[in-house]
């Protein structure tokens, strides 16, 4: 089965290849005989209801320097492709957002992976907060009186941006923390949006768990481990990535969010992990493929376009 695939990326020039999931899923798809076309966010243009990009068909090989061979740049219509990964980078902004409103229009009969529309009504750090029950203690907020009174009840508390990636922006406070009240200040002077804030969970010094699924089912994970006396493990920040075999309460919590992430088409999906707690469902662009298949040999990639297939015959 030859499936036509165009991918919404960064500049695949400059990725890099020892640890892009992107180019693991391109590496993958071609091997079993799909063909390639990259294209920016970007060169996205609606007219009369049908939507084009501008981008290159592409060949890739797994060599540092010389990874993609680009053909000539032309304008293509996605409703003539059978799949387009949308697996451009963060962070999930009104760019990110205008793209799922393209891609919407071409979806099902093109298969969007991961679907547009679920993208973004899924974000991740808000989409997490449909499953209490599994989550820290968590409070999504602008005021500032609602914070202090969270951390007057949970003490030792993390900050986060409520659209940011990578670790970015991320600060833990004690109790007794004086600054508080001065971050809250300059995160509204950057953005203007809310902050999430948790209870600090210690055994993130042991690491941050990033699990993939495949429509909904666990394939494998890894470990995030930060840097001594740092709390973010994000590799994006630093924190090493070691190899893990996956918990009962792992499955436990898998099992509790697989079925609403099939049904609502989140095909690949991240999720974050630490201790007993989930943190975090990443369905916009998630990592984490390669130093999986580096560890454990399971290829995330190979399984998520084994589904594409039979989701496309079936069609």
């Amino acid at each position: 089965m030859s499936l036509k695939v165009a991918v919404q990326m960064d500049p695949i020039e400059g990725i890099n290849i020892e640890a892009d999931t992107t180019f693991l899923m391109m590496e993958q798809a071609q091997a079993r005989g799909h063909t390639l076309f990259v294209y920016l966010t970007e060169s996205l243009a609606m007219e009369d209801g049908r939507v084009f990009a501008r981008g290159c068909d592409v060949t890739v090989q797994r060599v540092a320097g010389d990874h993609a061979s680009l053909g000539p740049m032309r304008q293509v219509d996605l409703s003539e492709f059978d799949v387009v990964l949308m697996r451009q980078d963060p962070p999930f902004d009104m760019r990110y957002i205008d793209a799922t409103f393209f891609l919407e229009a071409i979806h099902p009969k093109t298969l969007v992976v991961n679907n547009p529309a679920e993208v973004r009504n899924a974000p991740e750090k808000l989409f997490v907060t449909k499953f209490p029950h599994l989550q820290p203690p968590t409070l999504i907020t602008w005021e500032k009186a609602a914070i202090q009174d969270f951390r007057a009840r949970h003490g030792d508390i993390v900050l986060k941006p409520l659209n940011g990636k990578g670790g970015s922006g991320v600060t833990r406070h004690l109790a007794d923390d004086p600054n508080l009240d001065t971050l809250l200040e300059l995160h509204g002077q950057i953005a203007d949006e809310p902050v999430i804030v948790q209870k600090f969970l210690p055994s993130v010094t042991k690491g941050d768990k990033r699990i993939l699924l495949v429509d909904g089912q666990p394939v494998g994970a890894i470990n995030r481990v930060p840097r001594k006396g740092q709390i973010r493990s994000n590799m994006a920040v630093g924190g090493q990535a070691e190899p893990v075999e996956l918990s009962a309460r792992d499955r436990e919590i898998c099992d509790a969010i697989g079925p609403e992430l099939s049904r609502r088409g989140l095909l690949f999906v991240g999720i974050d992990v630490i201790g007993d707690y989930l943190t975090e469902i990443n369905v916009t662009s998630p990592t984490g493929a390669v130093a999986l298949k580096r560890f454990s040999g399971i290829d995330a990639a190979e399984v998520m376009w084994e589904r594409i297939e039979v989701l496309r015959r079936q069609a």
